[in-house]
């Protein structure tokens, strides 16, 4: 299930990627990333950068393979440290790649690394991959951080699918999410109906939109349910309320922390 269309998630990414540029404006490059502390903030730009132009590479040719990172014209970002060639280099890298996914369309048929073949995972995954490290820059810059809440439930929906395809090809650590009986219950306190049920069968996990009863749940603004989710947000925090059994809330956390 997508919550969005394949037009928005073309707009998506250059919004993310023009929010993303203010937030580096004046910033410190070199200020090491919380979330992501092996990088800092300019090579943060970079991977999210070089990102776009790997898609872009692989939607424009049409890619039946995955495209080495250095066979990508320009993905190692601009030579030097000016922040204004960095953010110029940024906009043009995203601007390119939406004008690729525009010209191809939804259902063109291209390599990802995924359960669906289609250019419409590359639209939707380089949305979220845009607005998640959007909030790692955010952090890193102490500056404040929204999005939209249809965006940040369709960011929620993808990593369970990219968590559940993990389970599906044995992941060890996703093969764990099951067993027990169960359940970890998401709840947005500012967006009715932006809720979802997370139960561990016996030989997998499922979800559903639901507001029942689970193990655990966690209570909180949509956006910052959304960075729990994708571990940008530590949910012993004030921000949001874990109430039943934390440990569950834990373990889904630990094994859901690839990619």
């Amino acid at each position: 299930m997508t919550l969005l269309g394949y037009d928005r998630y073309c707009d998506e990414i250059l919004a993310q990627t023009d929010a993303l540029r203010a937030v580096l404006t004046g910033a410190d490059l070199t200020a090491t990333v919380p979330t992501c502390p092996d990088w800092t903030l300019r090579e943060l730009a970079v991977h999210v950068g070089g990102a776009h132009r790997w898609v872009g590479e692989i939607v424009r040719t049409r890619a039946a393979e995955d495209v080495p990172a250095e066979k990508v014209p320009g993905a190692a970002g601009p030579e030097g440290d000016d922040p204004a060639a960095l953010e110029a280099w940024l906009a043009e890298g995203a601007a390119a790649t939406v004008a690729a996914l525009r010209e191809a369309g939804p259902d063109a048929e291209v390599w990802t690394w995924a359960w669906e073949r289609r250019t419409a995972f590359w639209a939707r995954r380089m949305t979220h991959e845009t607005a998640v490290h959007r909030a790692d820059a955010a952090l890193a810059a102490r500056a404040p951080y929204t999005v939209a809440p249809d965006v940040a439930a369709d960011t929620i929906e993808e990593w369970l699918r990219i968590v559940s395809f993990a389970q599906e090809n044995g992941d060890p650590e996703a093969d764990e999410l099951r067993g027990g009986g169960r359940s970890l219950h998401l709840h947005a306190t500012d967006v009715p109906g932006a809720e979802w049920l997370i139960e561990f069968g016996d030989d997998r996990f499922t979800w559903r939109r639901a507001h029942e009863k689970a193990t655990v749940a966690l209570r909180g603004s949509l956006t910052d349910l959304m960075l729990v989710f994708n571990r940008r947000l530590e949910p012993t925090g004030p921000r949001v309320e874990v109430l039943g059994d934390a440990a569950l809330l834990d373990f889904w956390l630990d094994r859901s922390s690839f990619g």
